[in-house]
């Protein structure tokens, strides 16, 4: 059957393995209906790159003080001044044409949801599943009936899967990867440093990148044919992506502090990416610093100028608000831009790529696509219409089984700082690779001994686990 004919305490049947479910599996089914595991996966969950500080009210999400703070202790204005509000806007997905999938329409929200930082956690107080405020567009609170505010939940978890896999899975990892890579083969010589610097950081890359557009995002593929967005929404939300992808937010110093998260407590995303892009920034410059000892040097230097201006041009279609250099002036930007790159290649893409099926696999807290539309009155959601508006069965387990392979890495995967293709041969860039893996160790190390202290260990940005490039 295409339908959900169990939902009790069980667990569904197309989820049910003949060993133990991985841990991580199974502390999301026990915890996905909680609000502050519903906050945590903003921080720590596969797509980390939504929420930001709330200084004022989008205009289109009236929320009053006396409903999310009815005992009459806080105030919004207050809580935003002090750093407390925070908010994620999915207004990229307003108005995308949804998917057709077992004769039925599928529904796709574009929500905001307004999170309120308390007892050192993140508590969703607010959700509206609509761009625009209306009668039959409710504003739903922790306070409304249990199954009216958890199905608000599921449509936000939904919506958030769709823009994640296309916004910050595809195109800020595997398809800016593939950018960086035809670049430097086309630019780049062999025997140039900058070459033999990126050239582990490109492995695979073209090839998965083929395997995703025969596999997935085709006429025919997984994602078209079994996601809310797919098909001619996926290509309208990728162009909106694009449009508003920025330098800065492919840095992630930058990108935590333009969105106002240095001081969120428990965001291990940040804390451990923040340590990784400092080593990775400490070795480029060590090895770029012993190839260009001025910055005439780097303006000099045309073929890592075309490089550059290749992926400005091809990558970012020329355009300058992006932030993205047209050429190098200094060391220091080359270097900036370098650590970005190889980031982006190996940390990025594991921060959001690794954890797909530890989230996922539970199909209620990541639904590929709703069948049904949200409610519009408050009062008449209950268990039996939760299930209706699920996705199918069979929709489900080809979700589940796709984010199960794209969560594995191949049997011959190289992981970040190993170099087996041993591209430099001088002595002090050898130096300064064996210093990078020292700190990639001691990084490891610090956080498998934090993570012996949380319920849920986060070992997404772990070195020992991280690939060297996009190969899956």
């Amino acid at each position: 059957c295409l339908s959900w004919d169990i939902y009790k305490e069980e667990i569904p049947h197309c989820i049910r393995t003949d060993t133990s479910l991985p841990y991580d599996v199974y502390y999301v089914i026990q915890h996905w209906t909680d609000d502050f595991f519903f906050g945590y996966q903003f921080l720590n969950g596969v797509n980390p790159l939504m929420i930001q500080c709330c200084v004022e009210l989008p205009k289109n999400f009236p929320v009053a003080d006396e409903i999310v703070f009815p005992d009459g202790q806080n105030k919004l204005t207050d809580e935003m001044e002090k750093g407390n509000i925070f908010l994620c806007d999915y207004k990229l997905l307003d108005g995308i044409q949804t998917n057709t999938i077992n004769e039925k329409k599928q529904y796709l929200m574009a929500p905001l949801v307004l999170l309120w930082k308390t007892d050192g956690k993140l508590k969703p107080i607010a959700i509206q599943l609509k761009q625009k405020p209306a009668e039959d567009n409710p504003i739903f609170f922790p306070t409304d009936s249990e199954h009216d505010w958890l199905l608000a939940k599921i449509f936000v978890r939904s919506a958030d899967f769709n823009l994640y896999e296309l916004n910050a899975h595809l195109l800020r990892t595997h398809l800016l990867a593939e950018v960086f890579t035809l670049s430097l083969l086309r630019n780049l010589p062999m025997v140039h440093p900058l070459y033999k610097l990126l050239k582990p950081h490109t492995r695979y890359t073209l090839h998965i990148n083929s395997l995703a557009r025969t596999h997935l995002i085709n006429k025919d593929g997984i994602f078209t044919k079994f996601a809310a967005s797919g098909g001619e929404g996926a290509f309208t939300i990728l162009q909106r992506s694009l449009a508003s992808l920025t330098y800065s937010s492919l840095c992630i110093p930058d990108d935590i502090s333009m969105r106002g998260l240095k001081s969120v407590p428990n965001f291990y995303y940040r804390d451990d990416g923040l340590r990784l892009w400092r080593i990775i920034h400490r070795f480029v410059l060590g090895v770029l610093g012993h190839y260009y000892k001025s910055d005439a040097e780097v303006q000099k230097d045309s073929e890592v100028n075309k490089w550059i201006y290749d992926i400005y041009e091809h990558g970012f279609l020329s355009k300058e608000e992006t932030g993205i250099p047209q050429k190098f002036n200094t060391v220091d930007e080359m270097v900036k831009f370098v650590t970005m790159v190889i980031f982006t290649c190996s940390a990025q893409h594991s921060a959001v790529n690794t954890g797909q099926y530890d989230f996922g696999a539970w199909m209620p807290n990541y639904p590929t696509t709703m069948q049904l539309p949200p409610p519009t009155t408050k009062g008449e959601a209950n268990e039996n219409t939760m299930l209706e508006k699920f996705p199918e069965v069979n929709t489900t387990v080809h979700g589940m089984g796709t984010m199960w392979l794209l969560s594995k890495s191949s049997a011959d995967c190289v992981f970040l700082g190993n170099y087996p293709e041993e591209h430099f041969t001088e002595e002090v860039p050898l130096k300064k690779i064996k210093q990078f893996q020292e700190d990639l160790g001691k990084l490891s190390a610090d956080i498998e001994d934090r993570n012996k202290r949380l319920d849920l260990p986060y070992t997404y940005l772990d070195p020992k686990f991280i690939e060297n490039s996009v190969s899956i």
